[in-house]
């Protein structure tokens, strides 16, 4: 591996610390007492206080016997003085320095901390006489050397120059990404939120966590091209799941009120700036609850974490302000669709409707049947057109082969489909719990696949023997946890709240 020229001079450096015997990679805890926000926000409470801090060495400034230093700890950054007399201890008059205290002049002095280095300071709160908040360095101890040099982010008037913003760069090396660039950890530190706030919601209300099988040896519970493995010791293909809910509707078989995962799942398809091919999903389910309670619950969850996560209700997502507040629009989905295209597609022919679907540009209508038609319909014609948070509900049963067919409706089934600045966000069902039902709807996703539709499900003959053994009346809901990141976060791409996305192999010489 052939180094830089910084390279070579920050492992020069190292060497010089070990034979001055200052270990840069100690193996002893440091304790830390306090952090950079914590001390500014409180500073009457820090002043004059004694306080151990730590965190990488982000600049510096040397002027004759002191310099002022800047460290970011877990929390942000902060001022840090240190004089060569107060972190050396004395040596005498025509004598080198030979301990480590004595030697620790020559650490900082001498240029042998680099940016990026890790350090520990203890020392006292005090301010500058420019009202800057900082750390008087009373001992100052290496903690990790950095051999590689961070990217120098240089921010004037809110704007980075000479920024590491190259995309690739970013998602490859989060690590640094992290470190040098404002407020991408926000976005993580956000996305914790999120799911804090979700779990507290669900255990407020008494449901259950669990974990369910990533493997599974029958891709069921969504409409979608799996990820195929073979386990040796049984010799059988796998498939890493596509989702939870029919191991999750086993578990209101075997009598839980509630259960919901919050889990990754996986599905081999497109990649782009919507989709990464494992992502993180939670789905929840209840029984004796049904799509109208549901949307009700999903409500007042969605602005519970809104007001979790940004303080309010409302968040700016591109160039839309969205609201979150309960309650949202519930609106049919052909409804929807004779309301953006003057189509009314409910009492038409499965040609009929393939005929419109061409019309609007629709492709390879041939292997589609009359659920997927409606909803490519939908797609090209609706989906993007709802920005405020919109129930979209009643499918088509064609588009819904694990949902309660409507109470009053014919032909079409309970399920909801939750669109936030045109985008799906939540997919919610009066989960079918007719087991005879349950198997023919199977048998005509069978069918599709014969004609050559490769996201239609397969018969899950353990699923249909726990229906028959009788699932109460109940309703689930799936949502993508990236999706709703981007949203709470207004992140214009699924990468940028994924800490390490899915990346083509990297070229390495």
């Amino acid at each position: 591996m052939e180094l830089s020229e910084q390279e070579q001079v920050r492992r020069q450096s190292l060497q010089t610390m070990r034979d001055m015997g200052i270990n840069p990679y100690p193996a002893d805890e440091y304790v830390v007492t306090g952090y950079s926000t914590d001390i500014k926000e409180h500073f009457e409470e820090w002043d004059g206080k004694p306080v151990s801090i730590a965190g990488r060495l982000m600049s510096k400034r040397i002027m004759g016997k002191a310099s002022f230093i800047e460290i970011q700890d877990s929390k942000g950054r902060i001022q840090v003085y240190v004089s060569r007399d107060d972190i050396q201890a004395p040596v005498a008059e025509g004598e080198q320095p030979t301990t480590i205290e004595q030697n620790m002049y020559n650490v900082v002095f001498k240029k042998l901390l680099d940016i990026g280095d890790y350090i520990g300071i203890e020392g006292f709160v005090f301010r500058t006489q420019m009202g800057e908040i900082s750390v008087h360095a009373k001992k100052l101890t290496v903690l990790a050397k950095s051999l590689k040099p961070l990217p120098i982010v240089k921010y004037k008037d809110g704007v980075a120059y000479d920024g590491f913003n190259d995309p690739e760069q970013r998602y490859r090396q989060r690590y640094v990404d992290l470190v040098v660039n404002e407020g991408v950890k926000d976005t993580f530190l956000k996305r914790a939120a999120i799911l804090r706030t979700m779990r507290h919601v669900f255990d407020e209300a008494g449901y259950t966590e669990v974990e369910t099988p990533i493997l599974q040896q029958i891709a069921g519970g969504a409409s979608a091209r799996p990820f195929i493995t073979h386990h040796n010791t049984l010799d059988v293909d796998m498939y890493l799941r596509i989702a939870t809910e029919l191991y999750l509707k086993r578990l209101i078989v075997g009598g839980f009120e509630g259960v919901y995962e919050i889990g990754r799942n996986f599905r081999n398809e497109g990649m782009d700036r919507n989709h990464n091919p494992e992502f993180t999903c939670m789905e929840l389910y209840v029984q004796y609850k049904d799509y109208n309670w549901m949307m009700s619950f999903t409500e007042k969850l969605l602005e519970r974490i809104a007001i979790a996560v940004n303080g309010t209700t409302k968040v700016q997502i591109g160039d839309h302000e969205v609201d979150f507040k309960a309650p949202y629009r519930r609106l049919p989905i052909l409804d929807a669709i004779k309301e953006k295209t003057g189509y009314d597609l409910s009492a038409m022919s499965e040609d009929e409707i393939r005929a419109i679907a061409k019309k609007i540009g629709v492709e390879d209508t041939e292997k589609m049947g009359k659920g997927k038609l409606i909803d490519e319909i939908f797609g090209e014609t609706c989906e993007g057109t709802f920005i405020q948070p919109t129930f979209i509900t009643d499918y088509p049963v064609e588009m819904s082969p694990l949902t309660k067919m409507h109470r009053s409706k014919p032909g079409l089934t309970e399920r909801f489909e939750l669109m936030v600045n045109g985008k799906e966000l939540a997919n919610a069902y009066s989960e079918l719990n007719d087991p005879i039902d349950q198997y023919n709807r199977f048998v005509e996703q069978m069918k599709l696949a014969d004609k050559g539709d490769d996201e239609a499900m397969v018969i899950d003959y353990d699923f249909m023997r726990a229906l028959e053994y009788g699932m109460p009346p109940t309703s689930g809901i799936g949502i993508g946890i990236d999706r709703l990141a981007m949203f709470m976060t207004g992140q214009p791409t699924i990468q940028e709240v994924l800490l390490f996305p899915t990346m083509k192999p990297e070229v390495t010489n």
